[in-house]
């Protein structure tokens, strides 16, 4: 009873048949085929997502259920982190664009994270975050050229490359759901305020671990020209609707000054890359502050600890207060 209360305290459903549940700052989502009710996972959060992932499984398909297979948006370390094991336990294909296989494989690094961007604390601690490869050789399968998804015959996806070279979206088209990854995102994930709080604003993808700005503007305009009508991302609460059509719009308009950053190692210069890997990487930027960017990021990082400890908290007594009411008013 614990681990549904807990299940439901993160968990949200986009749709029917699609279910999403954050682990800190990053969903990921589960998808089933409303005719024979397989259904598949797509990303694997963090490291340490894995039993969440089982929980939700286990809640939403019964004790023990396990998918067809595990669908990645794209290898960064917060949409991989539980794959390996997960993979391993339930002997499932894991399918990725064939771009962002030599980031699967252990071939290539990806593109350095990029603090210099600006926005927030998320930003400025980025060159703490992972770029090496993961290895799952034995379980990574290349999608279909079609744009067709293994086991789901409703969905396609489509590649929608800039934040990584193989980063795919996924679509359903009889009712206009889609899971954008982090092609664009619904909330400010440079901030580590709008995470905490998760403050709903679609932006473009994080700028920090984005390598390819005109890739990045061009995988939103095809997005947009899909008219979903409901988003579900890597990151943020889903969005539907007037008010995702509005944001869409807002985004397109203004993508160059609001989710482009002034500064940054891949402004304007991109990494270059290919099937193989990383093969250009543009010069670091050094700013006069670098040195003390560094400090200051240790420094927020102890303090964000501090904060989020502290709200985790305030939740709790929140929730407690909550019980007692109920209890009193019984």
């Amino acid at each position: 009873m614990k681990n549904n209360a807990e299940v439901l305290s993160s968990m949200f459903t986009v749709a029917p048949g699609v279910w999403g549940r954050k682990d800190v700052f990053v969903n990921f989502y589960m998808i089933q085929d409303l005719e024979n009710n397989e259904w598949v996972l797509v990303d694997t959060g963090l490291k340490w997502s894995a039993s969440k992932v089982k929980e939700m499984a286990d809640y939403l398909f019964g004790v023990g259920s396990k998918p067809e297979a595990i669908i990645l948006t794209h290898g960064h370390f917060d949409h991989v982190g539980s794959v390996e094991s997960l993979a391993e336990e339930w002997d499932v294909p894991v399918f990725a664009h064939h771009l962002e296989i030599p980031y699967l494989t252990g071939q290539s690094d990806y593109p350095p994270p990029d603090p210099t961007v600006g926005g927030g604390l998320m930003a400025t601690m980025s060159f703490l975050y992972p770029n090496s490869p993961i290895n799952i050789w034995k379980h990574v399968k290349v999608l279909p050229g079609n744009g067709s998804i293994p086991v789901l015959r409703e969905w396609k996806y489509i590649h929608t490359p800039g934040h990584s070279p193989g980063h795919i979206s996924l679509f359903r088209e009889s009712d206009g759901v889609l899971i954008a990854g982090d092609a664009f995102v619904t909330t400010k994930q440079e901030s580590v305020i709008s995470v905490m709080l998760q403050t709903k604003k679609l932006s473009g993808p994080p700028k920090y671990f984005t390598c390819d700005w005109d890739d990045a503007r061009n995988s939103v305009e095809e997005l947009i020209k899909l008219s979903p009508k409901i988003a579900a991302t890597g990151h943020g609460q889903p969005m539907r609707g007037l008010e995702l059509q509005e944001s869409l719009k807002e985004l397109s308009n203004h993508f160059d000054t609001e989710a482009i950053p002034e500064q940054g190692r891949y402004v304007p210069n991109p990494a270059i890359t290919n099937a193989n890997g990383v093969i250009y990487v543009p010069p670091k930027k050094h700013l006069k502050n670098e040195l003390p960017l560094k400090t200051f990021g240790f420094t927020a990082l102890a303090t964000a600890g501090l904060v989020w400890a502290l709200y985790k908290k305030k939740k709790k007594i929140r929730a407690h207060e909550h019980l007692l009411e109920v209890e009193y008013n019984y």
